[in-house]
């Protein structure tokens, strides 16, 4: 991914090229006084970009509504006349918060039963499609990948390459010089590189047509047309945090992913009131599961070169929480 420095902003409340908070003029004692409302109209403007940054620091929906809410009453106690750039003072105050929330998870993450997957999130209906930098930056494998650097290099990296925030602006944000900031998103940078999976892109109506394809294929059984959709190497990887029934270990292989699939819809069918939804999170094609009146699991998809990669399957029933409820990112 490439920085960008005139990035957009989708809003809340607010035409999605509506630039309103990015270069907030200085106020003096000479100006009227700071209306009282006027830090949740800031807040909420840049809010969606907010959120993005956070949740590509931690990787959870519910711990990054946490951060925002947190840094939302910091951020109401700071004097305005004294902000001259709304957008870097807000992401700057986040990106500290969101760090902090990072190593404090640390040790849950060293004791986490089987492999750790982002929180899902459900987006707006083609929220990211026209930014194929931000759709790729929520996207799961990404996620998992970012899941590799240190907390510093995450930020750095996502501040950086995501976002186009200048290294003064980040090296403000993370407590480092200006030098060691550069240091660091170049390593961030070549270490991503260098494991990032390359496709070719894969257009909506091919999306569509495999996801599709898919769908149909494990409903009826179908085993050679399961083949025939998936890669060679295709991955299963299920995250339960040993709170739900899913493989410990990830299933790779065309062969064993099949028939790992359909005996699990086998099992699927005997279950009451088992209600499957498409969805589209992280970017993805996704199937949300709900037995009764919960979400039992989320599955993305991963597509590229025509074939499925990889299925990210999410049981943990804390990481459910709340899958339902539409986001909106930005960047």
């Amino acid at each position: 991914m490439t920085a960008h420095s005139d990035l957009g902003l989708g809003l809340d409340k607010a035409p999605a090229d509506h630039r309103p908070a990015a270069h907030t003029p200085v106020r003096t004692a000479a100006h009227a006084a700071v209306p009282a409302d006027e830090h949740a109209e800031r807040f909420t403007v840049l809010r969606p970009l907010l959120f993005t940054i956070v949740y590509e620091i931690l990787g959870s929906a519910t711990e990054s509504d946490d951060v925002l809410q947190d840094s939302y009453v910091r951020w109401a106690d700071v004097d305005l006349t004294t902000v001259r750039d709304t957008r870097s003072y807000l992401a700057r105050l986040v990106t500290r918060q969101a760090l902090n929330a990072r190593r404090a998870s640390t040790r849950r993450r060293e004791d986490y039963v089987g492999p750790w997957l982002p929180e899902p999130l459900l987006l707006d209906e083609n929220d990211a499609s026209a930014d194929a930098v931000l759709a790729e930056s929520v996207s799961m494998a990404m996620l998992v990948l970012l899941e590799t650097l240190t907390p510093d290099e995450r930020a750095v990296f996502v501040l950086r390459e995501v976002f186009g925030f200048a290294h003064a602006e980040i090296a403000a944000a993370v407590g480092k010089s200006v030098v060691t900031v550069r240091q660091v998103a170049h390593r961030a940078r070549s270490h991503v590189q260098a494991r990032r999976r390359r496709f070719e892109p894969v257009d909506a109506l091919t999306t569509e047509r495999i996801t599709r394809q898919f769908m149909n294929a494990a409903a009826t059984g179908d085993l050679e047309g399961l083949l025939s959709l998936l890669a060679p190497d295709v991955t299963w990887t299920a995250d339960s945090g040993g709170k739900a029934t899913a493989a410990r270990r990830p299933v790779v292989g065309a062969e064993k992913v099949a028939a790992f699939l359909l005996d699990l819809l086998r099992t699927g069918r005997r279950l009451p009131d088992l209600r499957i939804e498409r969805a589209n999170c992280n970017s993805t094609p996704a199937l949300v599961v709900h037995g009764g009146d919960r979400v039992q699991g989320v599955f993305l998809i991963e597509i590229a070169d025509h074939r499925i990669t990889h299925f990210y399957a999410i049981r943990n029933p804390d990481k459910l929480v709340t899958v339902t409820v539409p986001r909106r990112i930005s960047r």
